[in-house]
C-alpha cells in the first residue's frame, strides 16, 4: 500500500477519480477532454494517485449472481482477546476462499464478516473452516435475502 497523502484532492483529481470509478479503462485523451486538462497532466496525477495509494488498483466489475455467487451472508463473530488478536484474527478470517469483506468492530461482538458462496452448503463449509480456527468463540450468521444495493465505489 502506497503511503498516505497529507495534501488535499484538487478538482481535477476527484474528475480523474470520478471518471476512473466509473470505467477505469478510459483512455486518457477522452479523461483529458472531459476535464479539459493537457493528457500529460492527467497521465502525471494518475502516477500520483496511485503513488500515494488513493488509487489501490484497477478491477473488472464481476456479476457474482452470474457466477452462482449468490448465497450471501454476515456473520458476527466474538473473539477471543489477546494482544493483537484483531490483527492476527482478521487475517486469518479473511485467508478463507470466498470471505470478501472482515471488519473489526466495536461492541458486543469483534468482527463482521461478509461472504458469498454457491448456495447453504457451500457457507456451512466455509463456516466449519471458521468455527474450527482457535480465535473464534462464537459466531452468528445472517443470510441475505435480497441485495437492495451494493457499490464499493467512493463518494467524490
Amino acid at each position: 500500500m502506497g503511503r498516505q497523502s497529507n495534501k488535499s484532492l484538487d478538482e481535477t483529481d476527484l474528475g480523474i477519480l470520478k471518471v476512473l470509478q466509473e470505467d477505469s479503462r478510459t483512455p486518457l485523451e477522452k479523461i483529458a477532454d472531459e476535464l479539459r486538462t493537457p493528457k500529460s497532466t492527467i497521465h502525471y496525477r494518475i502516477k500520483r494517485l496511485e503513488e500515494e495509494g488513493i488509487i489501490e488498483g484497477y478491477h473488472a466489475k464481476i456479476n457474482h449472481e452470474k457466477l452462482g455467487k449468490n448465497y450471501l451472508t454476515v456473520t458476527f463473530v466474538r473473539a477471543k482477546y489477546g494482544p493483537g488478536y484483531h490483527e492476527r484474527a482478521g487475517r486469518k478470517f479473511s485467508g478463507v476462499p470466498g470471505v470478501w469483506a472482515v471488519y473489526f468492530i466495536l461492541g458486543e461482538n469483534d468482527f463482521i464478516i461478509l461472504t458469498r458462496s454457491n448456495d447453504r452448503e457451500d457457507y456451512l463449509r466455509k463456516l466449519e473452516r471458521l468455527m474450527s480456527m482457535p480465535e473464534i468463540e462464537r459466531t452468528n450468521t445472517r443470510v441475505i435475502a435480497r441485495v437492495i444495493k451494493e457499490d464499493v465505489r467512493a463518494e467524490l
